[in-house]
C-alpha cells in the first residue's frame, strides 16, 4: 500500500506563491509516477504536473506551465508543487496521486493513477 498525506494549501492573494507537499510511505520503491490533480466545484478533477521517479521526465498542464513546478526529494519520500504567480482560476482542492505505472503518454490522465491522497485547499482571492 502507499499512502499520500498532502499540505501546504491555504489563503493566498492573487501573484502570490504556496508550496505543496506530499509525503508518501508504504510501498514507495514501487511508485514510477508522482503527479497532482486539482478539482475546483463543478468542476472535473484536471491534470497539473507530474514527475517520473528518476525526476528526469516532468509534464504540465498548459494552463500553469510557467507557474507550477513540481519536484521530488526521494530521499525524503516528498513531491513539491510549487506555485507561484497564482490566478484565482487557480483556487481549487489539489490532490496528490502515485502510479505505479512507468511514465508514458497518459501519465496525464486520472485513471493512470493508482493512489491518492486526501487533497488540500488552495484558495486564490482577487
Amino acid at each position: 500500500q502507499v499512502q499520500l498525506v498532502e499540505s501546504g494549501g491555504g489563503l493566498v492573494q492573487a501573484g502570490g506563491s504556496l508550496r505543496l507537499s506530499c509525503a508518501n510511505s508504504g510501498r514507495t520503491f514501487s511508485t514510477y509516477v508522482m503527479g497532482w490533480f486539482r478539482q475546483a466545484p463543478g468542476k472535473e478533477r484536471e491534470f497539473v504536473a507530474f514527475i517520473n521517479r528518476m525526476s528526469s521526465i516532468t509534464g504540465y498542464a498548459d494552463s500553469v506551465k510557467g507557474r507550477f513546478t513540481i519536484s521530488k526529494d526521494n530521499a525524503k519520500n516528498t513531491v513539491y508543487l510549487q506555485m507561484n504567480s497564482l490566478k484565482p482560476e487557480d483556487t481549487a482542492v489539489y490532490y496528490c496521486a502515485a502510479s505505479m505505472k512507468p511514465v508514458g503518454s497518459n501519465s496525464r490522465g486520472p485513471e493512470r493513477y493508482d493512489y491518492w491522497g486526501q487533497g488540500t485547499q488552495v484558495t486564490v482571492s482577487s
